[in-house]
């Protein structure tokens, strides 16, 4: 996948080295062309010159190629501009938007812009939100037969009944993750854009699991 960064500080030189490291090709955007020091001389993507939600800079950076988009400069305002542009002008579905200001957060998560706070920001918690394929376990019992794990959940189950999920996928939804917030969820809760869904399953399906959550529902189901 290619993916295309928005600022080159500490945290965004982080991700690109990490995100290189697991194969995908990197374009590193910062205003400042001394901050590409931080990528070190071993770091082989582009680094692009110029303002992150600037529709040419971006284009320069390769976005019309790329898979995901993360922008995590110093400001938050520039954060979140450049995520909307990448999602709505150039339609990259995968975006992660850095947040100081966490009442901001929730705000922006309402827009449809999954965003990282920094108090709670990690570049593990980065990764999950721009390769979303996969089950991220959080516990495994001591045997490793059972796990809990954060599965993406593709955007076709938004609008359906937690039940539904559950019934088609075998799985036991343990908690969501909503603006921040973890919550219960009943059997009538309704997954709702944005929402992380963390399963109890075992180990053995999660393969199954995830194909099932990737999916969507059975057209032929009702909601």
């Amino acid at each position: 996948m290619h993916i295309v960064i928005m600022g080159c500080g500490r945290v965004g030189s982080a991700l690109a080295q990490a995100l290189e490291e697991q194969g995908h090709t990197i374009a590193v955007v910062d205003q400042d062309p001394t901050a590409f020091r931080r990528l070190g001389s071993s770091f082989g993507g582009r680094r692009v010159t110029g303002v992150g939600f600037d529709q040419d800079t971006l284009r320069e950076a390769g976005i019309e190629d790329a898979g995901a988009f993360a922008a995590v400069s110093s400001g938050d305002n520039s954060n979140i501009i450049a995520a909307r542009v990448a999602r709505e002008m150039f339609g990259i579905e995968n975006v992660a938007a850095r947040i100081y200001d966490p009442r901001r957060a929730e705000v922006y998560q309402r827009l449809g812009i999954p965003t990282v706070a920094t108090v709670r920001w990690t570049a593990d918690q980065m990764l999950r939100r721009l390769l979303p394929s996969g089950a991220e376990p959080l516990w495994r019992d001591p045997t490793g037969g059972v796990q809990l794990a954060e599965v993406h959940t593709s955007a076709a189950w938004v609008g359906h009944r937690i039940s539904r999920l559950q019934d088609e996928t075998g799985v036991r939804v343990a908690f969501l993750t909503r603006l921040g917030e973890a919550i219960l969820p009943s059997s009538q809760t309704v997954l709702q854009e944005g929402d992380l869904v963390h399963v109890m399953m075992r180990t053995d399906e999660i393969d199954r699991v995830e194909a099932a959550f990737a999916k969507g529902p059975d057209e032929e189901g009702g909601r």
